[in-house]
């Protein structure tokens, strides 16, 4: 069973995703809050496996409760809502420990979809949406190709593990990178797993996140 907690300030927005969840014969929602604040405090004593988190909230947004959860460990993950596509607070959201991004308006199969495949890990390609948002603010992030040093999360890779690498980045799922690099689909696993173990990435999501940051894509 998945355990789905919700964070957003309308009680009908929250009503709604119950209803969808509470439907489904594999998840349950096991809590609620109305923003970040709340939140954070309830999932200290509430065992939750995906928390729906809205973006932008009173008293404590979905940025910061994020980066707090992130902070703990072994935390739920996180799937952040917002209305607004290309949104600046789900871009931070994202980088702060998010592990997808999704429309508010998306349709209930899809959001069913995105709980499923985020807890399930190792099946979570990012999303179109989440690439979508990385390469339209990666030109906020550091240009690492100009400076001398090299970023040191890149350093302890293998010329193998860094191809993979950008084509994760580029948002390419397991089967197609072992096409692209003509290896087994088993290989390619075993790379995001020594990947993910290297950088001290929680996800797939997070390993786009560093393709961009370090210049290997988008730059």
């Amino acid at each position: 069973m998945i355990r789905v907690f919700l964070v957003d300030d309308q009680q009908m927005v929250r009503a709604g995703f119950q209803m969808l969840v509470d439907s489904q014969d594999d998840m349950a929602v096991v809590g609620q809050a109305g923003d970040g604040a709340e939140a954070t405090e309830k999932l200290s004593v509430t065992g939750a496996d995906v928390v729906l988190m809205d973006v932008r909230m009173p008293r404590m947004d979905g940025v910061e409760a994020t980066r707090l959860l992130a902070r703990r460990g072994e935390t739920p993950r996180v799937i952040v809502l917002t209305t607004f596509d290309l949104d600046e607070y789900a871009f931070a959201a994202i980088k702060a420990g998010a592990a997808a991004f999704l429309l508010k308006d998306a349709r209930p199969e899809d959001l069913l979809h995105a709980i499923r495949s985020v807890h399930a890990g190792d099946s979570v390609v990012a999303p179109s949406t989440t690439r979508r948002l990385l390469e339209h603010f990666a030109s906020t992030l550091p240009d690492t190709s100009a400076t001398a040093t090299p970023d040191v999360r890149l350093g302890a890779l293998t010329d193998r593990e860094r191809e993979v690498l950008v084509l994760v980045g580029r948002g390419r799922s397991n089967t197609e990178i072992a096409g692209d690099l003509v290896v087994a689909e088993a290989t390619v696993k075993t790379h995001v797993g020594r990947l993910l173990a290297k950088t001290g990435c929680r996800d797939r999501v997070q390993l786009v996140v560093m393709a961009y940051e370090t210049g290997l894509v988008g730059h």
